[in-house]
């Protein structure tokens, strides 16, 4: 799949001092241009706000994403308390 990120997105990452978390997830990205399809990704639920709109749980943190055509739009991360707020 084909992944571009938001410069919210980015901003959110930039902010992140935990290096095992930075670890989770560049990994995570990684598995997501890996996978066929977007049931093949781990930890993944689909929102109610949007028909495009997912979010992928890593740790205490969740990771919000539009899929649309085979390209994944990685949106927003932040706290499991904040995410719902913004997203979708």
């Amino acid at each position: 799949m084909i992944v571009k990120t938001k410069k919210s997105f980015n901003k959110d990452i930039d902010k992140i001092s935990d290096s095992k978390l930075a670890q989770r997830i560049k990994e995570t990205i990684e598995f997501i241009e890996k996978a066929n399809t977007i049931n093949q990704v781990h930890n993944l639920k689909k929102m109610k706000g949007d028909i495009n709109a997912y979010r992928i749980r890593i740790g205490n943190y969740r990771l919000g994403f539009f899929f649309k055509n085979d390209i994944v739009e990685l949106t927003i991360f932040a706290h499991r308390k904040d995410i719902y707020k913004y997203f979708p």
